[in-house]
C-alpha cells in the first residue's frame, strides 16, 4: 500500500499550537498562529515556559500546517523551548513560507541561527546575567542578523540593565529594533531572580537615552501573569 503524503512529511516534537495575539516584539497586538516546539538546552531563572522543556507530541509538518490554516492568520511564530534545536525546523519554516505566511522565530541566541537566518524574521533573546545562562554565544549570531530582525533583553535586575546597556553601546547589534523587557517581580522564583519594576526600567532608558524600545508582555496584561510567553 502506498504511503500517504502526510507520512512522508518531516516531523517535529510539539508542545502546543495555538491562536492568540502576539504579546511581544514590534508586531505586538497582531493575531498570530503560535507553534511551540519542545526542548531547551538552557534553564533560565525567569523562564515562563518550563512546561516546554520535555514531553510534547510528534506532529508532521502537514498536520502543523492544517492547524495553522484553521486560524486564518498572516503571521506565524515558532518558539519554544528553543526551536533551533530540532533538525526539521528549517523544513517547517520553508513549508510555512510556501503557504504564504510571514514567519518569525524566537530563539535564545545560544544556538546557531545560520540554518534559518535567511528564511525568517529572527527575534533573538540575548540572555542577561540574572538568567544564569548568559554564555556569550549570541555574539557568533550577530553577523547573521538582518536589519529587519529584532534583539530582546529581559532585564531582571539593575545588574542586567547595566550589562545590556553596555552590549547595546558596543554598536555591534545590526538590527533596527532592540527591545528591553522588564522581568517583573514574581513570588516563588529562585533567589537569583530579583525582577524589576516596569517604571524603573522605563525611567532608566529615558535617563540614559538608549536607542531601544521598551516593551511589556501584552498577553500577560490582558490574561494575567500566569499566561505563558507568546
Amino acid at each position: 500500500m502506498p504511503r500517504s503524503h502526510e507520512s512522508d512529511s518531516p516531523e517535529l516534537i510539539i508542545t502546543e499550537i495555538f491562536h492568540s495575539l502576539q504579546g511581544e516584539s514590534t508586531l505586538a497586538g497582531l493575531r498570530f498562529g503560535f507553534i511551540r516546539l519542545t526542548g531547551c538546552n538552557l534553564r533560565c531563572t525567569y523562564c515562563d515556559s518550563e512546561y516546554a522543556f520535555t514531553g510534547g507530541q510528534k506532529f508532521s509538518i502537514e498536520k502543523i500546517l492544517a492547524e495553522i490554516r484553521s486560524y486564518d492568520v498572516k503571521n506565524v511564530l515558532i518558539t519554544g523551548g528553543e526551536p533551533l534545536l530540532q533538525k526539521n525546523t528549517p523544513s517547517l519554516v520553508m513549508a510555512l513560507k510556501k503557504d504564504g505566511y510571514a514567519v518569525s522565530i524566537e530563539t535564545h541566541g545560544e544556538t546557531s541561527i545560520a540554518p534559518v537566518a535567511g528564511l525568517a524574521r529572527i527575534i533573538m533573546d540575548i540572555k542577561t546575567p540574572s538568567s544564569g545562562m548568559s554564555c556569550g554565544g549570541f555574539r557568533e549570531n550577530l553577523n547573521l542578523l538582518k536589519p529587519t530582525d529584532e534583539v530582546k533583553f529581559v532585564v531582571a535586575s539593575p545588574e542586567d540593565y547595566d550589562w545590556a546597556k553596555a552590549v547595546v553601546r558596543e554598536n555591534m547589534i545590526p538590527t533596527q529594533e532592540i527591545l528591553f523587557s522588564p522581568a517583573l517581580p514574581v513570588s516563588g522564583k529562585s533567589e537569583k531572580f530579583k525582577g524589576v519594576q516596569a517604571q524603573w526600567l522605563a525611567e532608566k532608558i529615558l535617563t540614559d537615552q538608549l536607542p531601544v524600545r521598551f516593551q511589556l508582555q501584552l498577553h500577560k496584561l490582558i490574561w494575567g501573569p500566569e499566561r505563558t510567553g507568546v
